[in-house]
Parts: structure tokens; C-alpha cells; sequence
């Protein structure tokens, strides 16, 4: 594999090269956006920060900001690179650019490439198979004060996996934070709620609360080394595979 990283200067590009030279894994490229300072300086083992896309690469990973997603995907698919996508708070132009590109290339995008959040919703989907909508279901995240999107991509994760689980539509089911007089809770809502302080990596807990009992699933993440050692074996998971959308459900091998 020949691994390029998108957003190299970045923290999380950052930790994607150390754990890809933990794992052995050549990188060939490291980019940075057109004008950052970091153009044309040491990325390490000899590589420089470039603006260029990285044409020599087989496999990107991607953990910029969502406007460079549809340029992004334009250039791998044009070049026939695997991509793992990591990026959050895709509007619906950009979600629809990652479905049509996964026509073309392997794509594996997921709301959050740990191993540990990952298991965190195939367990909150299959509980939400067990605890109907007689359990109130609440979801909390916190996280670091410099996180420009909320709710968290991995909340919307957990969401989703819930609402699967129930077999109900999120759109027509989620509400996002309260405020003022709003009533009593209706049954069947999933609540979403955003913290932001300090130097939070990423909490999340899933609550599912009845008259009798409260059971809570949480994920409490300590280094952005589990995000990114995931996306690398994600991409090691790529290699070979048909052109596709696939997710983390998919590179650990969870059956439905």
C-alpha cells in the first residue's frame, strides 16, 4: 500500500503518520491546503507538506474539512485510489458526492474509525432492538472547544444505529438539545445534546431510561490514537476490494 494523508499538519493528521509508521505503512504523500505555511516543509521521513494531490498514492485518508470532500473524491476517483473518509458535518451535496463516488472507488467512511466506538454501536443498535420506545432514549457527547460541527458525526452514528434498531426513521424521530417550555417528552424521541469545554477527545454515552431502571453504554476516547490507528486498518482493509461504500460495521466484521 501506498498511503497518502490528507490534512497532514492537522492533529489528526498528525497522529495518522505516526501510527502508519508504527504499522510499517509507507506514506508517500502528505498534503496540506493551497497557501498553509506548512507548504514545502518537513513532514518526516522525508516527505514535505505539499498542495498538490497525490497522484503516486493508492489509498488516501482523508480527515480534512467537508468543503474539500467533492474536490476531493473528484481527484480519487478520476486516479482509482481507495479512500477512508473520516470527515464530519457533510451537507446533503456532500454525502451525495460520496455515494456517487463509491460507484467508482472502495470508499470506507464512518462517523468514527475507533475500534472501541465502533463496538459502542453495534452494541447501542442491538440494545435498542431489546429496549423499545418505553425506554427514553438520550444521547450525550463532549467535546473539545475548538470542534466546529455539533452534534458530534459519531452522535448522528449512534442515532442512526439506534433508530435502525428500533426500525423508525431519526428524521422524524430525533430533536437536538431543548430549550424554553417544551412539553413532556413523546414517547419514541432520540435526544441529542452537545458539550463543548477544555480539552475533551470525545466522550459519548447512549441513555436508555424507563420507570424501573436506567441502562447507559459509554465510549470515553483518551487519544486521537484510536481514531486513527482504525482508519489505518481500515485502509489495510481496502486493498483488493470492489468499488464500494463500506464502514467500520464492514472492516471488523460485524454481521447483521
Amino acid at each position: 500500500m501506498k498511503l497518502a494523508i490528507l490534512g497532514g499538519a492537522g492533529r489528526m493528521g498528525q497522529m495518522l503518520l505516526a501510527c502508519a509508521k508504527d504499522a510499517g505503512i509507507p506514506v508517500v504523500a502528505v498534503t496540506e491546503a493551497p497557501g498553509s505555511p506548512h507548504i514545502g516543509q518537513p513532514a518526516g521521513d522525508g516527505l514535505v507538506y505539499q498542495d498538490t494531490w497525490p497522484e503516486e498514492a493508492d489509498t488516501v485518508i482523508d480527515f480534512t474539512f467537508h468543503t474539500c470532500v467533492v474536490p476531493n473524491l473528484a481527484n480519487a476517483t478520476r486516479l482509482g485510489q481507495a479512500y477512508v473518509l473520516g470527515t464530519t458535518g457533510l451537507d446533503a451535496e456532500e454525502r451525495a458526492a460520496v455515494d456517487e463516488a463509491a460507484k467508482r472507488i472502495p470508499l470506507c467512511f464512518a462517523p468514527n474509525f475507533s475500534l472501541g466506538v465502533n463496538l459502542l454501536l453495534e452494541l447501542v443498535r442491538r440494545a435498542a432492538t431489546v429496549l423499545d420506545d418505553t425506554y427514553d432514549a438520550e444521547i450525550v457527547e463532549m467535546h473539545h472547544r475548538h470542534k466546529k460541527d455539533a452534534p458530534s458525526g459519531t452522535a448522528l452514528g449512534l442515532a442512526q444505529a439506534l433508530a435502525k434498531g428500533r426500525g423508525v426513521a431519526l428524521d422524524e424521530t430525533a430533536i437536538y438539545g431543548r430549550h424554553g417550555l417544551v412539553g413532556e417528552r413523546p414517547r419514541g424521541q432520540i435526544a441529542l445534546h452537545a458539550l463543548r469545554g477544555g480539552s475533551v477527545v470525545g466522550d459519548h454515552t447512549v441513555i436508555f431510561a424507563a420507570d424501573e431502571e436506567r441502562v447507559e453504554i459509554t465510549h470515553k476516547a483518551s487519544s486521537r490514537a484510536a481514531f486513527a490507528k482504525g482508519a489505518i486498518q481500515a485502509a489495510r482493509w481496502l486493498q483488493g476490494k470492489p468499488a464500494g461504500l463500506y464502514d467500520m460495521r464492514a472492516v471488523l466484521g460485524f454481521a447483521d
